[in-house]
């Protein structure tokens, strides 16, 4: 079943199925989309969490074997299921279709994927978990559409603007959603009752916060890795949390690896990033990091960041942060192991 996010939390209210594949390359929407599903197990019954990474050499038998355990403190369990790359495999396509041939009602199996091409949605497994749970896709939101998703977050968040209010927003934030949800945060604290107008909603968010993700992320893409790495320090003594920083790292990873792949079949730069909805505004930096990175790097780098990901969430024995220096030196052409830099990582 084909489930569209809008619609998802009538469907929940409804009742809820017993698997559930979150799929696109918009990392807050999946998140929120993925927080919705888990809400909803908390109030059904479901108070335990198991989370697995499926990279490579993973072993699906885990996954069965805590899908039968038996529980001392819950009857109920999550089974939350990450393919970073898209690709179960054989065995993991083989492990689907006998799960979906013997659900059981006490698990929720929950799959995270990146966007999905044709092939993929042709599957034996893929089409066994769309007869049997429900596929949310996320689209990225594009520049026409961009007011209006940031006017109903700004009515969510108990705030009133009015058109000119909103467009400076959306200009500002270039379609960045993780810049748009922290400008709007901010805006909770910083703007007066009523209606903010342009001319406040100029001044708030250009005076708000030195440091924030979609600044780092241009200075990534720019080179500068010195400047990266400071505004990275900035946001972690702000209070940031690694996990939002990460995705905005792997979205920026993803359309570098796909516009790379484009021009390697033939396609021009500017036709890719096109398609990839890159922003005018946004272009000449992604060129920039083209033209200083290589695919299998970025590939590796995208690797690296389920590395982190473990690491945040306490899967994994090392400090995001530390983890997310090395990312962003590397991202921004600097090498993360010389002594100059990790020096400059270590700095308080």
């Amino acid at each position: 079943m084909r489930l569209h996010p809008d619609k998802l939390s009538t469907h929940l209210r409804k009742g809820l199925g017993p698997i559930y594949v979150i799929t696109g390359d918009e990392p807050l929407l999946a998140q929120e989309v993925a927080d919705a599903i888990r809400g909803q197990a908390r109030k059904n019954g479901f108070t335990e969490r198991e989370l697995f990474n499926a990279e490579a050499r993973f072993d699906w038998q885990q996954i069965l074997t805590e899908a039968n355990s038996l529980s001392l403190f819950a009857d109920k369990k999550i089974l939350e299921l990450r393919i970073p790359s898209g690709k179960p495999g054989r065995e993991g396509g083989l492990f689907f279709q006998d799960y979906c041939a013997n659900i059981n009602a006490d698990n929720l199996l929950l799959i995270i994927l990146p966007k999905i091409d044709k092939s993929t949605q042709n599957s034996k497994w893929f089409k066994a978990l769309d007869q049997h749970g429900a596929i949310v896709q996320v689209w990225p939101v594009d520049v026409a559409q961009m007011p209006q998703w940031i006017q109903h977050r700004l009515k969510h968040a108990g705030i009133s603007a009015n058109h000119q209010a909103i467009e400076v927003l959306a200009e500002r934030v270039e379609g960045n959603l993780l810049a748009a949800i922290q400008e709007i945060e901010k805006l909770k604290l910083l703007a007066p009752k009523g209606e903010i107008d342009s001319e406040t909603m100029s001044s708030v968010v250009t005076d708000s916060a030195r440091f924030n993700v979609f600044t780092m992320i241009d200075r990534i893409l720019d080179g500068d890795s010195v400047g990266a790495t400071r505004t990275l320090r900035g946001l972690r003594d702000e209070g940031a949390e690694p996990l939002t920083i990460l995705w905005a790292l792997i979205r920026e990873l993803r359309t570098l690896i796909k516009a790379s792949e484009q021009a390697a079949n033939g396609e021009s730069i500017a036709s890719a990033l096109r398609s990839l909805r890159v922003w005018d505004k946004h272009q000449p930096l992604v060129r920039k990091a083209l033209r200083r990175t290589r695919p299998a790097q970025l590939t590796m780098l995208l690797r690296q960041a389920g590395g982190v990901d473990r690491a945040a969430k306490g899967m994994r024995d090392a400090s995001p942060w530390d983890e997310l220096t090395s990312m962003v030196l590397s991202m921004s052409g600097a090498n993360p192991v010389h002594p100059s830099n990790l020096r400059l990582a270590l700095r308080e």
